[in-house]
């Protein structure tokens, strides 16, 4: 079949020569004058910056476009668990249940499920890129081949015409995590489209997008001492697990999402051009009105068949678990905004107004009901040439079953040259709902209603300040939180320690707690060395029920180079650090992260890594060992209770842009 293939492909590349042959017996001087022009050089070449990408975020502003990435710069972090910018506590191996380490506030609000231990590797409609080229885009990326880690992603986006252009993208993942039953595995992908008409007054972006994301849940290794040891060399997979069912009998919490979604835009008014009619071009609209529409299924499924023998779940005879909750939602956006600005461009004012519609389908085990929330949005900004833009803006859910929510939200940029730098001063304030999961919950293990708990909306003041000079790599975020109602999951209350209350979880709230957060970075280069910095002080009245550390620490140190002007290249190492917290417990069936009774803190030790990354022309790669000090100190640490973190591990990743 694939020689037959080649064949006709050969076939069709001979044809026009062959037509050119018969037409030579007509005319010499056409002839001629066809072979001039066929033996000329092709002067278009393509390269990365006739491939650009846009998003949902941007194109609400207007239309804009940015270049492909190709630079392998933090290319080794491939695994979202350990972003240094956004680091997490985990079960301990890819793609478990995770929570971020620092404390960083869900400014949504609405209507909630309240599961978030997976959501780190969801793709969503929000995060889909669409693509302008004019050639077609190709991407693959994979990571792992012979470890323990697998990860696949294949992406694709062509022009059919000038005006409209389609893609699709891929992901598959498989890890077989290090302790037995640690195996995680995903599928997600997305069909996306944009279509700009000809005038550039219409825009039309859509995309399908599903997930598939299932983990395996062990519950925990039995041995709670397995790094005092130091006689041992057992391998992690030697250690008996609390939850060891296999095959059809395999523990896990499953999730799937599927979405649609559809954005269209209308530009009325004057259009503005910047940066002429290239690649680049970014057109800035006088009058926006649009509608967006968003159908999305959610089902967080938890099943498990074998008795709890080694008391992983709280007290109960139950042998065959199978929850499952359901959320659908339909959700309808218009929007309107009107800009005025001058002639130069260099001043601007906004205002902006919407409504927004959800009808929320919810079911569970116990109960089914129809929820639905109506919100009214407004935003209005004045930008003084480019160095003032001062924006406010308002959400306010003002009909539905999350009435009352709002978020108010101001800030100003002031940006007077690069010298002196940039800063943003800010400050909102957030009325929220607590969670869905906080409010009802109908699970094996785990069971209340609203009428449960008297829960109230949780209240967040919030200023910060910003400062970034790029002169001297520096930046800074000084943030100042007071909350009230601060809702979370605690351990039941047990002061006679009765065993038919260990592990069982109930919904609390924090009265006034006050928390003062402040990240630096600051980056240094000596010649070719570099060393980068990240450092976030916490620190608050109630760091217990935020179970999160004061300190944490990043630094990396490298070196950059070409090799034999060939390869693009840096070599160096990470650590990370960050001091003992209150560390959670993990209620597997329930996928929530809790304050136990126990309330211990684990000690805490650098966590070092070596890596090397590199670009040849299209191609990134990278080779990375990660824990290398384990052959050293310590043998091991916890994030979460119980669950020890991955052992020392090598992984390689390449990835490959084609747009030609």
């Amino acid at each position: 079949m694939l020689k037959r293939l080649l064949f006709v492909l050969i076939m069709f590349s001979l044809l026009p020569k062959l037509y050119a042959q018969t037409e030579d017996e007509f005319s010499s001087a056409l002839d001629s004058a066809r072979n001039a022009e066929d033996n000329k050089k092709d002067s278009v070449i393509f390269t990365a910056k006739y491939v650009r990408y846009t998003n949902l975020a941007t194109m609400k502003k207007g239309t804009k476009t940015y270049q492909i990435d190709t630079s392998h710069v933090n290319f080794q972090y491939y695994n979202k668990q350990n972003l240094p910018w956004d680091p997490s506590i985990n079960l301990g191996s890819y793609g478990l249940a995770t929570r971020d380490l620092l404390f960083n506030p869900n400014k949504t609000i609405g209507f909630q499920s309240g599961y978030h231990a997976l959501e780190r590797y969801l793709l969503t409609s929000d995060s889909i890129q669409y693509y302008r080229a004019r050639a077609r885009y190709s991407e693959l990326y994979a990571v792992g081949f012979f470890f323990d880690d697998q990860v696949f992603r294949a992406k694709l986006a062509q022009n059919i015409n000038p005006h409209l252009n389609i893609g699709a993208e891929y992901h598959a993942t498989n890890t077989d995590g290090y302790y037995n039953n640690q195996e995680y595995s995903d599928r997600k992908g997305a069909v996306f489209a944009w279509y700009e008409s000809p005038n550039k007054r219409y825009n039309l972006l859509t995309n399908f997008n599903f997930n598939t994301l299932d983990a395996t849940e062990n519950g925990s290794v039995l041995n709670d001492t397995l790094f005092r040891d130091t006689s041992s060399n057992k391998s992690p997979a030697s250690y008996p697990v609390r939850l060891d069912g296999q095959q059809a009998n395999r523990p896990f919490n499953k999730w799937k999402d599927m979405g649609f979604f559809v954005r269209q835009s209308y530009y009325l008014g004057r259009i503005d051009t910047v940066s002429g009619n290239g690649p680049d071009a970014e057109i800035r609209p006088t009058n926006v009105i649009a509608h967006n529409t968003r159908l999305r299924q959610q089902k967080y499924i938890f099943f498990k068949n074998q008795a709890d023998i080694a008391n992983a779940f709280p007290m109960n005879n139950l042998v065959r678990t199978d929850d499952t909750t359901k959320i659908s939602t339909i959700s309808n956006d218009f929007t309107y905004s009107f800009y005025l600005r001058g002639k130069t461009l260099k001043n601007e004012a906004k205002v902006e107004l919407g409504f927004q519609n959800d009808l929320i389908w919810y079911a569970d085990s116990a109960m089914s009901k129809f929820f639905q929330n109506s919100m009214v949005k407004g935003a209005i900004g004045y930008k003084f040439s480019d160095k003032v833009d001062v924006n406010a803006m308002a959400n306010q859910i003002v009909v539905g079953r999350n009435f009352g929510d709002f978020l108010y939200e101001a800030y100003a940029d002031i940006h007077i040259n690069d010298i002196v730098g940039k800063l943003r001063i800010g400050a909102y304030t957030q009325n929220k709902s607590p969670e869905m999961i906080f409010q009802n919950a109908n699970l094996s293990y785990h069971s209340w209603n609203e009428d449960s708990f008297d829960l109230e909306k949780t209240k967040t003041q919030n200023l910060n300040f910003q400062y970034a000079n790029d002169k001297i790599g520096f930046s800074g975020k000084l943030e100042y939180f007071l909350i009230n109602n601060y809702t979370y999951f605690k351990e039941v209350d047990n002061p006679d320690n009765s065993f038919l209350l260990n592990k069982m979880i109930e919904p609390a709230q924090a009265g006034n707690l006050n928390l003062l957060k402040l990240t630096v970075t600051q980056n240094f280069k000596f010649r070719r060395f570099h060393l980068d910095n990240r450092v976030v002080y916490q620190k608050s009245d109630a760091m217990d029920i935020l179970a999160t550390p004061e300190l944490y620490t990043w630094h990396s140190l490298y070196y950059a180079n070409k090799l034999y002007n060939v390869m693009d290249f840096r070599i160096g190492t990470d650590v990370r650090f960050n001091t003992p917290f209150r560390t959670p417990s993990y209620a597997i069936n329930a996928g929530q992260f809790y304050n136990d009774n126990l309330g211990l803190e684990f000690s805490t030790y650098p966590v070092v890594d070596f890596w090397l990354t590199g670009n040849i022309d299209r191609v990134n790669l990278f080779l990375s060992y990660n824990f290398a000090n384990q052959h050293i100190s310590p043998r091991g640490y916890y994030t979460v209770r119980r669950y020890p973190m991955n052992p020392a591990f090598l992984r390689f990743g390449v990835s490959w842009k084609f747009y030609d």
